[in-house]
């Protein structure tokens, strides 16, 4: 097994299962292993908020509305997928997402309503129909961070270890994993060089989007987690599928690092994407137009900038209420020098 060098460990500890991550991913991963009664050490490179999940916009999709059925969630699923969806694992995704969303909310996750009292939902690309909940507006990976959060700080079977770079997985003398080698940094119970023993390792590290010179996700999306799978011999599938999101919203063509998401949800409610002519570029292009499955928009507008050579298309949202449904992005736009009120957003890919 290839590693990467690291000083002696200078402390050791064990947990039944160790999650590396504090995403949602990580975090639902641990509270579930606890009630299998397992304890479990959450281990985190940096902040354990510092993720993607709070990034995240525009909601979660799941068959809970009026009419749905996880067969029309299925079936808007695999025409997105384009003939690439892995059939039985969109069937989980489908079949168990409204007990997952039901799970958040009984961990204290506060979800959009209407005047009823029942859950708000809208629209995003590739769905057939309004299947998307939300939270704040546009908070909703916010609001899903913060009750799993907490519910991870009240259970005393998980331990928490921020700030630590996972370096390398551990291995036993029959070959199988047993823990990690870890570099906490900063002052702490535990600092510098140690290992981490458990039963099992859950790598559950989120993306790799800071390898690109632009994108949305934050500092700590730089992959290491599947290269320290790769180092450990574990098997790495579907790494083209990084997803290139249509609507960022353009900065300069200097601007690196992370950029600021212009959420899809804002076309699931009526905004669209207009050339400089002010045409609007997804009109016959696809049945659902502006909310065609993301590559599909995505490479319709980078076509729209390679043909007319303008470095960025723009979105329309002058009609939405943004004081009620995107506080968050307003405030990103008026940072930006932008009043989406009147103002068309620049977006790109």
């Amino acid at each position: 097994m290839r590693t990467l060098k690291s000083g002696v460990p200078g402390w050791r500890m064990r947990a039944d299962v160790i999650v590396i991550g504090s995403g949602v991913a990580g975090l639902t991963t641990a509270l579930q292993l606890r009630s299998a009664d397992l304890s479990v050490l959450i281990v985190t490179k940096a902040r354990v908020d510092a993720g993607s999940t709070k990034w995240a916009q525009g909601g979660i999709a799941a068959a809970l509305g009026p009419g749905d059925t996880p067969a029309q969630h299925e079936e808007d699923t695999l025409e997105a997928g384009a003939g690439l969806c892995d059939r039985e694992a969109v069937k989980v995704l489908v079949s168990e997402g409204p007990e997952a969303v039901r799970r958040l909310i009984a961990r204290g996750a506060v979800f959009d309503q209407v005047a009823s009292g029942e859950m708000s939902f809208t629209r995003e690309g590739g769905h057939h129909r309004d299947r998307i909940i939300h939270a704040g507006g546009d908070a909703t990976g916010a609001e899903v961070s913060r009750a799993l959060l907490a519910a991870v700080t009240q259970d005393p079977g998980i331990e928490v270890i921020e700030n630590a770079l996972v370096i390398d997985a551990l291995k036993n003398k029959d070959g199988a994993i047993c823990g990690v080698t870890l570099h906490v940094i900063g002052e702490g119970q535990r600092d510098g060089v140690g290992e981490a023993l458990a039963r099992a390792v859950v790598i559950a590290t989120g993306g790799m989007g800071q390898i690109y010179a632009q994108t949305t996700n934050p500092v700590v999306s730089t992959g290491d987690g599947v290269a320290m799978g790769l180092r450990a011999g574990a098997a790495i599938a579907d790494l083209e599928f990084v997803q290139f999101h249509p609507t960022v919203m353009y900065l300069g063509s200097t601007a690196q690092g992370q950029q600021p998401l212009i959420s899809e949800a804002l076309r699931g409610e009526g905004a669209t994407i207009l050339d400089f002519e002010g045409n609007h570029i997804m009109k016959g292009l696809h049945p659902l137009e502006d909310l065609a499955p993301r590559d599909v928009v995505a490479k319709a507008i980078m076509r729209a900038m390679m043909e007319s050579g303008k470095p960025h298309m723009w979105l329309d949202g002058r009609h939405l209420n943004w004081e009620e449904r995107f506080p968050t992005i307003l405030v990103s736009c008026k940072t930006h020098g932008i009043d989406p009120h009147k103002d068309l957003i620049p977006i790109a890919p």
